[in-house]
């Protein structure tokens, strides 16, 4: 809160530390499950006897459940409360997990002509159902556990403390890579996968016993008439009883706004620009590659040459030195968000998608087209490097931000609403880029999947130079007057 108690007391409670640390695990299991299919896909395309479109659809599932979860997430956390549908979040990784990994395996036919396919469509179906149900809970944490954080967070901290949603979400993936390339190296090779895919549970049961030790947040306490229960928590929430009262006040204040102008429309003219900001933020985070790569980051490897040169672990060490320069990268941008702002580093990660990409794509081309001498090393390592340097600009720029922006820039009557088109339009470019990257490789080439994702970088540094406002600072029931809704 920006009033003179608050800012006399710059120190952050311990519960409101944990509270977030705790909403960020959501984040952890949202990122373990964005990329642990990396390491298994290759096996169940080969045990499933699948097509590039079957290939596609099998990783493309959990996003169709996430798409699901990112629409109903903002209803269900309004109406039942943060704290309930974070329990459910971890309820849905963990059983998704457990059952994907003992998904049955069907019988393969060689049919006259020669090709291979699966005698029954039942395993399949089981694998996939379950594979959806996790992306629910991927869905329904990318809304929540965002909201339920910087309901809880300082103004000052809240960057930073939101962030840390994202900062799980990043070491979640290198979680995944690293698991994967132990469990390759451990385990059989026909039940690796299986562990790969299981392993997500513990997480899980973790994420769920430490939910207990931490509160539903004020605001949604007050909005559903628990005022005792709502004072006694922003007690604890806050520096001082002076800015624990102060947040009260503006809480009821802004419900008895909202209350006064009755159930409030959301696609309306008045919320046309901070929901065309969302959209358009969303959209562009997709568009650049990132879950496709983060999908298929082994895939990517191989297209280069990475197995048949530096032998089959390389691509999985690759994408373990992926995750971690994603993880390095997001911790820096936490540093600095709530003091350079989120604008700042979406023009930073911009450029840097854009060099990084358009190498990417050069480098494919120049191995594709025959410009390397055959069984060289070379080729590899620069598709390492472009990938390195194109996570790092992903993790500077959009990937520290979009939780962030999108949590602030709605009001509180609509924020849940907005969060869940965020996260929705998020996911459905994640399913079209997920699902077309393998078909675009398998046709086109590495080389046009990579142009086709630097050319949507260049309308988002347009977007980011034009359009973008600053968000740092602003408390919540600020950010509607600061960004001009009211005049609307």
């Amino acid at each position: 809160m920006t009033t003179k108690s608050s800012a006399q007391n710059t120190s952050i409670p311990p519960l409101v530390i944990r509270s977030a640390i705790v909403a960020s695990l959501g984040g952890l299991l949202f990122g373990f499950d964005t990329a642990v299919i990396s390491g298994a896909e290759e096996k169940l395309t080969e045990l499933y006897a699948l097509s590039s479109l079957g290939e596609g659809m099998i990783v493309a599932i959990a996003t169709i459940g996430t798409i699901c979860g990112a629409i109903v997430a903002g209803n269900l956390a309004d109406r039942f409360g943060r704290k309930p549908i974070l329990f459910w979040i971890g309820v849905l990784f963990g059983v998704g997990a457990l059952a994907t990994a003992l998904a049955p395996l069907p019988a393969l036919v060689t049919g006259a002509d020669g090709t291979v396919s699966a005698s029954s469509s039942f395993p399949i179906t089981f694998f996939m159902v379950f594979r959806f149900l996790g992306g629910v809970g991927v869905g329904l944490s990318s809304v929540v556990a965002p909201i339920y954080t910087a309901e809880i967070a300082p103004a000052r901290v809240r960057g930073r403390l939101v962030g840390l949603v994202q900062f799980n979400i990043v070491f979640g993936i290198l979680l995944a890579y690293a698991s994967n390339a132990v469990i390759r190296e451990i385990a059989h090779e026909e039940t690796a996968w299986r562990w790969m895919l299981g392993v997500m549970a513990v997480p899980a049961v973790f994420f769920l016993v430490f939910l207990a030790t931490v509160p539903e947040t004020p605001r949604w306490l007050l909005a559903h008439g628990q005022e005792e229960r709502a004072v006694k928590i922003s007690e604890r929430l806050t520096a001082t009883q002076a800015e624990s009262h102060e947040q009260i006040d503006e809480i009821k204040a802004q419900i008895a706004e909202d209350a006064a102008g009755g159930k409030v429309a959301f696609f309306t003219r008045r919320y046309r620009k901070v929901i065309l900001m969302a959209f358009c933020i969303a959209m562009f985070n997709q568009l650049s590659g990132i879950n496709a790569i983060l999908y298929y980051a082994p895939k990517v490897m191989k297209l280069a040459g990475g197995a048949a040169v530096l032998g089959d672990a390389f691509p999985y060490i690759g994408s373990v030195i992926v995750g971690l320069m994603n993880l390095i990268a997001t911790m820096a941008a936490l540093t600095v968000i709530d003091k350079i702002g989120r604008r700042q580093l979406m023009i930073v990660g911009s450029i840097g998608y854009l060099v990084s990409l358009g190498f990417l794509a050069g480098m494919m081309f120049a191995y594709e087209g025959g410009w390397f001498e055959e069984g060289s090393a070379a080729p590899v390592w620069l598709i390492l490097l472009g990938l390195l340097g194109f996570i790092a600009s992903h993790a500077f720029g959009q990937g520290s931000v979009i939780w962030v922006f999108i949590s602030e820039i709605f009001p509180n009557r609509v924020r849940a609403r907005g969060q869940s088109l965020g996260s929705l339009t998020h996911w459905v470019f994640a399913f079209i880029t997920t699902y077309a990257f393998p078909v675009l490789t398998d046709k086109l080439g590495g080389g046009y999947a990579f142009g086709i994702f630097f050319l949507a970088m260049v309308g988002q540094l347009f977007w980011v130079l034009k359009v973008m406002p600053e968000t740092k600072g602003i408390p919540l029931e600020e950010m509607e007057e600061k960004l001009g809704l009211t005049n609307d």
